[in-house]
């Protein structure tokens, strides 16, 4: 998805109107209440238009995209791996700190869901069965990832056959079912931006009422929020990578970041993984990594290796579930985990696709919505963490893919799909 630069960019518009609902919400007091229903209404939005975007994401991807041979096993089980230590770290965080507990009882509508769902379990026989859908329409209808992720595979592989078959034929049909889903893909994306794109009158509304009703109070909480966040991030790459760099790759440390600084700081400005690809790919070729290896990790890893939203969403269930009173057992943590793993691994990219995503992950394990209007506020701090954390992933998978660099013909550039991520 191209971004085009704005004069008065997303955070900066953000920002403006948090500074706005901190003065409003004051004056007003009480009376703000009706403000905060700004920020379901654009939630509900979100969720209306991500399903349908997840859903084309995931078919353009399995269509399209083409490794075969022991390089498409080395990158899954590379990413799969990383992704997978993003989540413990993630769920680590947030079990250890509790950062979720500064929140409880804050907001009215928060407090009801809280006795709402203070003796509810979730059900994973329930959340297992969404997985197969009564209908074609239903898990589009009740935005369950599983469902809509399982659809989408199916359609996907599906085309796929049609498309081989087609091929050997000697007909094209299969170029115009190619182009109606690459058309629908890009449909979904703009639609999104455009709701994404009144997230800073959300944030007024929400900042205006939490201020109004609760003073300054909520804002401790929230900073607890970003700390987890920002600093679950930070120890992936300084602990998870530097060990992966140092004792698999065995590359020097101060040889990597001299090259990666520049797509760390571009990624950091930018918001994008995508954005940043063409400095990432420059930045691989510094290191001397192929670009055999440099266009899987990078370009073709960047559909599902998003561990930058993965530890996120891991830690931001938790979060969610705390501040509504809920304790969720080890299974139920590691159901909501593998949800999170299938959720940003189809994610598409559009701005916020971690908010987005863990919106359709907290819809799908049954956990309340209510929190979400306010964690929109910080959400810009912590998305900027997520992209350096992305475009760090595809950078460490790449040189961790020289070994097995794929022999020529074995990735076929053109078939190549780039899904971006924040």
């Amino acid at each position: 998805m191209k971004l085009k630069p704005r004069r008065f960019p997303l955070h900066l518009q953000i920002l403006v109107a948090i500074g706005v609902g901190l003065a409003v919400g004051p004056l007003l007091g009480k009376q703000a209440q009706p403000l905060g229903e700004l920020g379901k209404l654009v939630i509900q939005l979100i969720k209306a238009t991500a399903t349908p975007l997840l859903f084309f994401a995931i078919v353009s991807a399995t269509l399209k995209t083409e490794v075969r041979g022991r390089a498409a096993l080395k990158l899954l089980s590379w990413a799969t791996l990383n992704a997978c230590l993003a989540l413990l770290l993630g769920l680590a965080l947030s079990n250890l700190f509790r950062p979720g507990r500064s929140l409880l009882g804050l907001h009215p509508n928060q407090t009801a869901a809280a006795a709402a769902y203070a003796s509810k379990k979730l059900d994973l026989l329930a959340t297992l069965n969404g997985v197969v859908p009564t209908s074609f329409v239903a898990p589009f209808a009740e935005n369950l990832v599983l469902g809509v992720i399982l659809l989408a595979l199916l359609v996907g592989l599906g085309l796929r056959f049609v498309k081989r078959e087609q091929r050997a034929d000697g007909e094209a049909h299969y170029l115009a079912v190619e182009s109606a889903v690459t058309t629908l893909l890009r449909l979904m994306e703009v639609v999104l931006g455009w709701v994404i794109r009144l997230i800073p009158l959300a944030i007024f509304g929400v900042v205006a009422r939490a201020v109004g009703e609760h003073g300054y109070a909520p804002l401790r909480g929230l900073a607890a929020y970003v700390a987890v966040g920002l600093g679950g991030l930070a120890l992936h790459v300084l602990v998870t990578y530097q060990c992966l760099l140092t004792w698999v790759a065995r590359m020097p440390l101060c040889k990597f970041w001299a090259a990666a600084k520049e797509p760390v700081s571009y990624a950091a400005g930018a918001n994008s993984s995508l954005a940043t690809l063409p400095v990432t790919l420059r930045a691989l070729d510094r290191l001397g990594v192929p670009r055999s290896a440099s266009a899987l990790g990078a370009c073709v890893g960047t559909n599902f290796n998003n561990d930058g939203i993965i530890l996120y969403e891991g830690m931001a269930v938790l979060f969610v579930a705390q501040a509504a009173g809920i304790e969720l057992s080890v299974t139920q943590q590691l159901l909501a985990a593998a949800i999170c793993l299938v959720a940003a691994m189809g994610v598409a990219g559009v701005p916020e696709a971690g908010f987005v995503s863990l919106a359709l992950v907290l819809n799908t394990v049954g956990l309340p919505l209510e929190l979400l209007p306010l964690l929109l506020t910080v959400d810009w701090i912590i998305a900027r963490g997520r992209s350096v954390v992305n475009v760090l992933s595809d950078m460490v998978l790449s040189i961790l893919l020289v070994g097995s660099a794929p022999p020529e013909g074995e990735l076929e550039p053109a078939e190549v799909v780039l899904q971006p991520s924040e």
